[in-house]
């Protein structure tokens, strides 16, 4: 028969060892990203800048979601349409392959063209601090959507352009800056 200091001794080893497993599983869980320029995405933002030559500001929040596997961009104009509701509102995914080397991104909005993207996924190949998105529509349009970051000033340009014959024609230009 066990003595009572034997049975508190191991119930305090499982304890000590349920805590080591508890702290191993939540550093696993919170482990960065394999792809460090999409860390600097994250946070909250405000994005100001042109849409069609028209001065715009947006709230932007962007996180890891899905075990680190995507980081999901949730965007909202501060402009209201005739109903209050924000005039332009869009939720971003974008993932990025290690063994591809390859971004992938899937944007959804409020625009009367979302038809359009939502059957796409935009691609690209990370350029220096650069990720260049093309996004081909399934009726032969295509779309760039350029995320530059500047370490410098830990901001994030977005540049976006339609292509018509092949020839861009800007579309947006717009900085994000840190809340």
């Amino acid at each position: 028969m066990r003595s009572c200091a034997s049975v508190s001794r191991v119930r305090r080893l499982c304890l000590e060892i349920s805590f080591v497993a508890l702290a191993l599983s939540l550093g696993r869980a919170q482990q960065p990203s394999s792809e460090p320029l999409l860390d600097h995405m994250i946070g909250t933002w405000i994005l100001h800048g042109t849409v069609e030559g028209k001065e715009t500001t947006h709230d932007v929040t962007a996180e890891w979601i899905l075990r680190h596997e995507y980081v999901q961009i949730h965007e909202v104009s501060r402009e209201k349409d005739e109903k209050g509701q924000p005039q332009y509102e869009a939720v971003v995914l974008i993932e990025w392959n290690p063994k591809s080397g390859e971004y992938a991104c899937q944007w959804l909005d409020t625009t009367s063209g979302a038809a359009l993207f939502t059957q796409v996924i935009g691609r690209g190949q990370r350029d220096g601090d650069k990720i260049p998105f093309l996004f081909k529509m399934s009726n032969g349009t295509v779309f760039h959507n350029t995320f530059a970051y500047n370490s410098g000033t830990d901001t994030w340009q977005w540049i976006l352009d339609g292509e018509e014959k092949g020839k861009l024609n800007p579309f947006a230009r717009m900085e994000l800056k840190k809340k």
